[in-house]
């Protein structure tokens, strides 16, 4: 079926935490024919820049098109304006939109299944569905019209959260495979289902199970370190393949539903690589290093988890607070940093986080007890902090443990950062947990956290695009993340947000001169 009266409609498929390198390799190697036959036809890249330092509100940014200079979303855990306590964040607390807000004026309708970090947004035509089989859940599902829940709830199986559970053994990881697989099959016929209800100009529809299960099975892989897990689950050696051959098959089933017009864009996040948490390196490495003052005893308010700190073991405790709701977990980590440290003597201090470091120093006029004067003394501080970290070296490899080091003023621009950390350190991929770093004037010294896994997510997404709009043949070069946005309302005919960061990339679009904004 062809609409030679409209704007060819854009089909945007997201593949959450797609790792570019296996996606290209598995396509090659003809596992993935239906993305292979979108590369063969179209274009192809990997997405760079510097949104991509850190996964949390990268679809945020991909979406709107908008840099976290702005929309300042980079953890789940950040700041409250102003103080020292520790909020949780989602998509929800950030004052951007994603690029199709600006279809309500067009006239267009959309179809919108589970944008990570997405909500339905008013006065849209069309269906819009949020958080029904996502990644790590943080808000409950939602969907517009009001009735489609309801419609929805009453044709496919509600139970579609699944969990990561990194301390469970091979059978779990055999179960969650299962169910992980079965929900792609379920995702698939759900995007029809909403497919086939009405004429749409876009739809965006994005598989999770590729996040969950690349994390959960990342130690089975055949290159990974062998584990006792690991030889355990000799079977599970291809099951994140698997989970991405589920989803190009459920991708090839959704094509016959598009019109033969329809521009077609496949995109991932992120990547996966070896990583195992960082932060009680990055606290120690302030703490050991004279940054982060300890409270005075005297001054530090009484609180019953310090009576159990001081009477159970750290392993016991990390053992008890997973079975903790995530609620009560968060709360405890607030409270810890909160009333952990003399901010009065603090120059500069670690956020909690799990892998990428977040380093913030304690500006006057900013942090509420801040102690170091802004302009040279700031640019002191952050000299003196890298200078110390390019110092620590891992004593098993007797290298450097970091990768890169960025500050938030250069990498994103506006001057000194209202909420994002003022560093950022990117530790260099490890397949093994590091308990202990060196510094010519410390020892560093880390145990074992309650979240513990060993991957994260690397620098690099990807894109494969083909149809009518797609002038891009072949391979291209690394394609900015912000680009993207601009792209897809090019393909739509939409003129570009003013707020937008980026621009219409001319390497995937047909016509050149769309480039210009």
């Amino acid at each position: 079926m062809t609409q030679p009266d409209r704007t060819p409609p854009l089909v945007i498929i997201g593949i959450d935490a797609g790792d570019p390198e296996l996606l290209e390799r598995w396509a090659d190697d003809g596992y993935l024919p239906t993305i292979q036959s979108l590369m063969r036809r179209g274009c192809w890249g990997i997405t760079s820049g510097t949104e991509m330092i850190s996964e949390h509100g990268l679809w945020v940014s991909l979406f709107s098109g908008i840099s976290r200079a702005q929309h300042e979303y980079y953890y789940f855990r950040q700041l409250r304006p102003g103080t020292y306590d520790i909020r949780n964040m989602t998509g929800v607390d950030v004052d951007v939109s994603p690029f199709w807000s600006l279809l309500a004026k067009e006239g267009k309708k959309v179809v919108v299944v589970d944008v990570p970090d997405g909500y339905p947004i008013q006065g849209i035509a069309g269906n819009q569905v949020a958080n029904w089989a996502v990644h790590n859940p943080l808000a409950p599902t939602s969907a517009l019209p009001g009735e489609l829940l309801g419609e929805l709830r009453g044709t496919f199986r509600t139970d579609t959260r699944i969990d990561e559970k990194l301390d469970g053994g091979v059978e779990d990881d055999r179960q969650i495979y299962r169910r992980l697989l079965a929900r792609v099959d379920e995702k698939g016929a759900l995007c029809r289902h909403l497919l086939a209800k009405t004429r749409f100009d876009l739809a965006v529809m994005v598989f999770a199970e590729s996040h969950t299960g690349g994390h959960q099975f990342w130690q089975y892989r055949p290159d990974a370190r062998r584990t006792a897990r690991a030889n355990a689950g000799r079977d599970m050696a291809n099951a994140i393949r698997d989970i991405y051959v589920a989803i190009d098959a459920q991708i090839a089933t959704l094509l016959p539903l598009l019109p033969e017009n329809a521009n077609i864009v496949v995109v991932s996040s992120v990547g996966l690589r070896d990583q195992y948490p960082m932060h009680g390196l990055s606290e120690s490495f302030c703490r050991q290093l004279g940054y982060q003052a300890a409270p005075h005893s005297a001054e530090r308010p009484v609180q019953l988890i310090d009576g159990v700190r001081r009477i159970v073991p750290e392993s016991w405790r990390v053992a008890v607070s997973r079975h903790f709701p995530r609620a009560v977990r968060e709360r405890i980590v607030a409270n810890q940093f909160r009333h952990g440290t003399d901010w009065s003597s603090t120059t500069a201090y670690a956020l909690p986080s799990s892998y990428t470091s977040h380093l913030r120093v304690n500006l006057r006029g900013r942090d509420p007890c801040g102690v170091v004067e802004p302009g040279d003394d700031y640019h002191s501080v952050l000299a003196r902090l890298e200078s110390d970290l390019r110092l620590l070296v891992d004593p098993v490899t007797g290298r450097c443990p970091v990768k890169s080091v960025v500050r938030s003023a250069d990498w994103f621009g506006g001057g000194t950062p209202t909420l994002l950390p003022d560093m950022l350190v990117e530790w260099q991929a490890s397949d093994r947990f590091i308990e202990r770093l060196v510094h010519p004037k410390a020892e560093l010294v880390q145990e074992r956290p309650e979240f513990f896994r060993g991957s994260d997510h690397s620098l690099h997404g990807f894109v494969a695009a083909a149809g009518p709009g797609i002038g891009g043949r072949g391979e291209l070069r690394e394609i900015p993340l912000l680009d993207l946005a601009p792209t897809f309302l090019g393909l739509m005919g939409i003129a570009v947000d003013a707020r937008m960061h980026g621009r219409r990339h001319a390497g995937m679009l047909r016509d050149a001169a769309v480039s210009e904004r």
